[in-house]
């Protein structure tokens, strides 16, 4: 059996994290029927896992440590999704490591810095193997972790298909928010590693009529964002709708103009793969994961310079041209960005420790 921590599945607020462990899990399931898989719950998620229908070849399991002391039969092998691992299996141990910004800036409280290093350092010590999401992640697993390079195998996300209810459906959703104009799109948590108060500041500038909607949870400095948006000139013109569901994130991603992503820090950047397998032109950061992730598809910009980034969206609203190459090469890119393909390459890993095809 194969032991996979399925908690963060069950979030109720996806963020990436959960959109990877949703899909990795049941891809893994569906392409190895012969396969038993465990999917472990912590007991704060493991009730509000019976509302999940689980695959044939899974079973329920608690994640608590003495439980697992107890359980006389373990996993051949024991995934953590999210950088955790337990300490109570005697089994192969792999984590995947989404990213490790909290060490990297000023991008949380000190307590929370403090305890997510430790966290990080406790299951690195513990895996015998780490996936990164990304070669830019994988570089700061080394750096700030010490852990060697030769038993970190990187797995790129893949891309969810995101589909779009009717337009009357879209457009009732659009007259819910108040969004009645052409919008720029920012999709990601208010906070400060997002870089919003930037992209405030460089929309504020923006000659063309539209709208900018700000979607998703808040997070370490909202407050002052949202009080950021409060103050601006272009109040009038910024949505902040919160976070948003699948449904509704499909629809703002099929009516906007661009997606406007000038991230700080992402291990990944998974809103722009569904924005390029939407069909729309990006502006990225040209710093952390985002050039890895982006494969040469989007429009690169210096995230500290809000001119540039003006300069930007200037350039894509104005060129018909720009905007039909960027939608082009971001349908290409995402060609093969699949969770089918990202299932393969977590179960190559298994292989290769050993551990896949051991019931």
């Amino acid at each position: 059996m194969i032991g996979i921590d399925a908690g963060n599945s069950l979030d109720r607020h996806p963020t990436g994290v959960a959109v990877y462990a949703r899909n990795v899990i049941r891809e893994l399931a569906l392409a190895h029927p012969d396969q038993r898989f465990g999917w472990y719950y912590r007991s704060n998620r493991y009730l509000r896992s019976f509302g999940t229908k689980l695959p044939s070849n899974v079973s329920r399991r608690l994640l608590e440590e003495a439980v697992l002391r107890l359980r006389p039969s373990q996993p051949s092998l024991f995934h953590g999704l999210n950088q955790r691992l337990p300490k109570s299996l005697d089994t192969i141990k792999v984590a995947t490591f989404h990213d490790l910004f909290v060490i990297t800036g000023d991008y949380s409280t000190p307590e929370f810095r403090d305890r997510f290093a430790g966290l990080a350092r406790e299951t690195a010590s513990r895996a015998d193997h780490i996936i990164a999401v990304s070669e830019h992640t994988a570089e700061q697993i080394v750096k700030f972790l010490g852990f060697p390079r030769s038993r970190i195998s990187v797995v790129h996300h893949g891309a969810e298909a995101l589909i779009a209810p009717s337009p009357d459906q879209c457009d009732a959703i659009m007259q819910r928010m108040g969004v009645n104009r052409p919008y720029l799109l920012h999709v990601g948590s208010l906070q400060v590693r997002k870089n919003v108060t930037r992209l405030v500041e460089a929309f504020e500038i923006v000659e063309e009529p539209v709208d900018l909607v700000l979607a998703g949870a808040r997070g370490y400095g909202a407050d002052r964002i949202v009080e950021r948006v409060r103050n601006s000139p272009a109040r009038a013109r910024i949505h902040v709708v919160g976070h948003v569901g699948d449904v509704v994130r499909a629809c703002l991603y099929a009516r906007a103009e661009a997606l406007v992503f000038p991230s700080l820090e992402e291990g990944f950047g998974l809103p722009v793969i569904e924005a390029f397998a939407a069909g729309l032109p990006v502006i990225a950061s040209n710093v952390s994961a985002l050039p890895e992730v982006a494969g040469g598809a989007a429009m690169l910009v210096d995230p500290l310079r809000p001119a540039g980034i003006t300069e930007a969206i200037h350039r894509v609203l104005r060129c018909s041209a720009l905007r039909a190459d960027l939608r082009s090469r971001g349908v290409a890119r995402v060609q093969g960005v699949t969770w089918q393909r990202c299932a393969r390459e977590t179960w190559r890993v298994y292989e290769r420790l050993g551990a896949a095809s051991v019931s």
